[in-house]
Order: structure tokens, then C-alpha cells, then sequence
């Protein structure tokens, strides 16, 4: 069975997310946010029919938002995937509400990034297709930029992806959109429902947002200023944040992220080893660096890796940056991108500084690999 294109990243065995695209873009759509988001995810992204690399005959005319998303879940099927998050911004977030409706039982969560349970009706979705059957996309692709961006904003890869999709297989998921409108089946969604509302997009302005959020019972309504249509584009940082306080849940507290980072043996030795004398300095750790930087949600975990990485070659502290290299393991990084920070960090910290950097990394990977 021929599948969707898809990219997949993140470890196989972490809990699975589908990222869905809006019309006339690809799954570069989530270049910002997909690659933090894999650190803690199986983060599967795909095209729709006729976009980035899927084949335009999936679809054809008179396709459904329904038929899109039997298409997702035969490409969740083959990858052995049963339940999963979903986000999907504008006709991506559509099929996340169809799956919701149709399908809960394969939801764990859903994520709807600037889009509707309805598009304005069907007069301009099948007027649209019509022309683009006959005059094909250029004259859309012209105002791409307006149709998704604040003014002055651009991205020129998407506008590449708009240019490049099939005509037909636009024009198809334009029939879905024209024919789309869940409004009278949104009370029966369960599934914990974020939704995300740009307050500058003008293809789907809030309100739209707002009135899924009225008639969910389990819906976080999240609005971002300056965010046009592709928020995830745009303001890849504020979804990111959005997505992963949706997925991990609120911080957790200074200890819990301490075990998460460092691992349960560290932490456990440290607490062995507390006396009344060091009990106040630890507490000092576990509440401040811990419970109040560590989660702050403004860095991710993996970025948070690589500062600290730096911070303890410039200071030669080599005990505290064998534990580090571990916990950047545990964040997501790479052997690859652990080297690339020391290699970094010979330009600003010297070069003596980095080779016992790496001396020292070197010897907690390859325990790690022996591990």
C-alpha cells in the first residue's frame, strides 16, 4: 500500500507524535518545533497527498478530511503505531478533530494549531478548486505570503513547497475543506485538546479556536500575539512551549527533574551522602537550579545541555562534566553534537580547556556504550 511521505525522529521507543501540515506546505512546516520536540518523542511528520514527497493519486477529486485521515492512520498502522499525540495546523488540524470524532481510541492528545471545525462553507473552497484545476497554483503561490505571514515575514521554503504541489491533489484537499464541518460533533471529543489561535491569522482568527474551546470539556485555548495562519513557522518557540506543557504536563518539581536530568543513581549517592551540614545546600539545588531553572519551559532540555557543557570546560570542572555529559545523553544529544559542543568550545574556552574536555566525554561515552 503506498503510504504518505513521511519523516520520522526521536527514539523509537519514546511516545509517539504525528505532526500534521496546513495546505500548500510540507512537513518543513515543523522544521522549528519537530527537532526539540523528538528529544521526548517518536515525532512522525508527514505531507499530504501531492505535497513535499507524497504521491498526488492518494487523493482525488471529492476527497474528504476523512480520507485524509485514513491516510494517517494506514501510515500509523505500517509503523506499528496504535495510539499517539496529534498537532496538525489549519487542514492538518482538521484531520486531528476528524480522528478525535471517528477515531478517539488512537488519540492520547491533540494538539489544533490555527485552524476550524469549519472553513467558511464551500462556495470558496470549490471555486478555489476549480481554478486551480484550470489555471494551476501561481496565482495563489503570489500570495502565499499574505494569505499566511504577518507582513514583512516570509519563508521561503514553504512558498517553494506551495509552488511545487500537484494542482490536482490541491484541488482535492480544497474539495475536503469545502465539504468539512464538524461543529455539531465537537461535544463529543474527550481527548485532552490544546488549541492554539493566532491573533493575526486571518484565515482563522480565534474566534474560530474559541468556538471548538466552548464545547470541548478537556480544551486549553492558547492564543499567540503576532502569530499569523503558520504559527509553527512563525513563532516556533511560543508552540513549542505550548506543545510541551500539553504533552509532559506542568514542571515537575526541582527533584523529579534533578532524577530525570542527572538519573536516580546520581541523585541517590548525593542524598546518601547529605549530612546535617550539607542539607541546606542541597535543598538549595533541587528548588533553585532545579525546580526553577531547569523547568523553565523558555529553553529545552537539550539546549540546557549544551550551555551547561560550556559553562564547565571554561570553569575546568571535569567531575561535574562527566555527570553533564551523561545528562545530555539523557536530553537527546548525540555523541556527534556533544563533540561539536567541545569542539566549540576550544575556540572560546581554549584549547587545553577542550582537551581535557574531551578526554573526559570520551571516557563517559564509551562507559556508556559499554553500558
Amino acid at each position: 500500500m503506498k503510504l504518505l511521505n513521511h519523516l520520522e525522529e526521536g527514539p523509537a521507543s519514546a511516545p509517539p507524535l504525528l505532526l500534521g501540515p496546513s495546505l500548500g506546505t510540507s512537513l518543513a512546516l515543523w522544521d522549528g518545533v519537530a527537532t526539540e520536540l523528538s528529544a521526548s518523542h517518536r515525532v512522525v511528520r508527514w505531507d499530504l497527498p501531492g505535497h513535499g514527497g507524497s504521491a498526488a493519486d492518494l487523493i482525488g477529486p471529492g476527497a474528504t478530511v476523512g480520507d485524509l485521515a485514513g491516510l494517517v492512520l494506514a501510515l500509523a498502522d505500517a509503523l506499528g503505531i496504535d495510539r499517539f499525540g496529534y498537532a496538525g495546523v489549519s487542514l492538518g488540524g482538521a484531520v486531528g478533530l476528524h480522528l478525535a470524532v471517528h477515531h478517539p481510541q488512537r488519540l492520547s492528545s491533540l494538539a489544533v494549531l490555527c485552524s476550524s471545525a469549519h472553513f467558511g462553507g464551500e462556495a470558496p473552497w470549490r471555486e478555489r478548486a476549480e481554478r486551480v484545476r484550470r489555471e494551476g497554483l501561481e496565482w495563489l503561490v503570489e500570495s502565499a505570503d499574505a494569505r499566511w505571514f504577518t507582513p514583512g515575514f516570509s519563508v521561503p521554503g514553504l512558498v517553494r513547497d506551495h509552488r511545487e504541489a500537484d494542482p490536482e491533489a490541491y484541488a482535492a484537499c480544497c474539495d475536503a475543506l469545502a465539504a468539512f464541518d464538524l461543529r455539531d460533533r465537537l461535544a463529543g471529543i474527550t481527548v485532552p485538546t490544546l488549541l492554539v489561535a493566532g491573533r493575526r491569522d486571518a484565515a482563522t482568527p480565534p474566534a474560530h479556536l474559541r468556538e471548538i474551546a466552548d464545547q470541548l470539556p478537556a480544551a486549553t485555548l492558547v492564543e499567540l500575539p503576532g502569530a499569523a495562519h503558520l504559527a509553527p513557522a512563525q513563532c516556533p518557540q511560543a508552540v513549542l512551549t505550548a506543545l510541551r506543557t500539553q504533552l509532559d504536563g506542568p514542571p515537575a518539581s526541582g527533584t523529579a527533574v534533578r532524577r530525570e536530568v542527572l538519573g536516580d543513581a546520581h541523585v541517590d549517592r548525593a542524598q546518601a551522602r547529605q549530612t546535617p551540614f550539607t542539607a541546606r545546600f542541597q535543598d538549595f539545588i533541587s528548588r533553585y537550579a532545579w525546580g526553577e531553572i531547569w523547568t523553565d519551559p523558555t529553553l529545552s532540555r537539550r539546549e540546557r545541555s549544551m550551555i551547561t557543557l560550556t559553562a564547565l570546560v571554561a570553569h575546568g570542572h571535569h567531575d561535574e562534566l562527566a555527570t553533564h555529559v551523561r545528562a545530555a545523553r539523557r536530553n537527546g544529544l548525540t555523541p556527534e553534537e556533544i563533540g561539536a559542543v567541545l569542539l566549540q568550545t576550544a575556540v572560546y574556552c581554549g584549547v587545553p580547556a577542550a582537551n581535557s574536555a574531551f578526554a573526559t566525554a570520551q571516557r563517559v561515552l564509551a562507559e556508556e556504550e559499554a553500558g
